[in-house]
């Protein structure tokens, strides 16, 4: 009887041993894309408009730069034709080269401040498309990490973007292990009742790479 008592134990002990390795090697792997939940996320939208705002503004910035600008450039078109006056003595003449002179100092400033508006534009509106969606990509990867979590994932994988190959970080998964609906729910439940309407898609973007368009006319005497 004790041997038989101990051959159950034995079997028993076994059997537990096997499933606890059963549990150990099980892996539940679940995807999410940043990207749609980024792009979906009710804070990008707001910063989109904020976005397009203040760079409507620069754009208004530069265009009285410009137009400052051309304005000079008009005044020394103006001096030039004094110049070639042939009924202007040779003091008068001396006298326009002189201020053809200034003005043409003023124009070359006004076109340093016209490109050291642009560059600093650019480089503040980069920055503030970079830091607002690091910080988008914390939250986002936060609840994304919760709810995987919840679901006893072993890994979670984001399959928006692509590797070093150029393909997708993630070929194939079964849609039943995507939750990128679930955490664009989870991130958007504390959006306000009233929030601007989404960016369309062809329009600037904190989460779009490229720098603020922004055309600018050359400014440059006449000679």
């Amino acid at each position: 009887m004790k041997k038989t008592i101990q051959s159950i134990l034995a079997a028993t002990a076994v059997a537990l041993t096997s499933g606890a390795v059963h549990a150990q090697s099980t892996v539940k792997i679940l995807t999410v894309d940043v990207a749609k939940v980024l792009e979906g996320y009710y804070k990008t939208q707001d910063e989109q408009e904020k976005f397009k705002a203040d760079e409507q503004k620069a754009q208004t910035q530069l265009a009285t730069i410009t137009k400052e600008g051309n304005a000079l450039v008009d005044q020394y078109k103006e001096l030039d034709e004094q110049s070639k006056n042939p009924a202007s003595t040779a003091e008068a003449k001396a006298k326009v080269q002189g201020e053809m002179q200034k003005k043409g100092e003023e124009i070359q400033q006004k076109k340093q401040e016209q490109n050291a508006f642009i560059q600093t534009t650019r480089q503040t509106m980069q920055q503030r498309i970079q830091t607002f969606r690091q910080l988008m990509v914390e939250e986002i990867s936060k609840a994304s990490v919760d709810i995987a979590k919840k679901k006893g994932a072993t890994f979670l994988l984001d399959k928006s973007g692509p590797t070093l190959l150029g393909v997708s970080s993630v070929l194939y998964s079964e849609p039943s292990l995507d939750i990128t609906d679930e955490v664009l729910a989870e991130v958007n439940k504390d959006r306000p009742a009233v929030t601007t309407a989404p960016a369309a898609a062809a329009s600037s973007s904190p989460g779009a790479t490229d720098s603020p368009k922004i055309t600018v006319p050359g400014i440059s005497p006449s000679k």
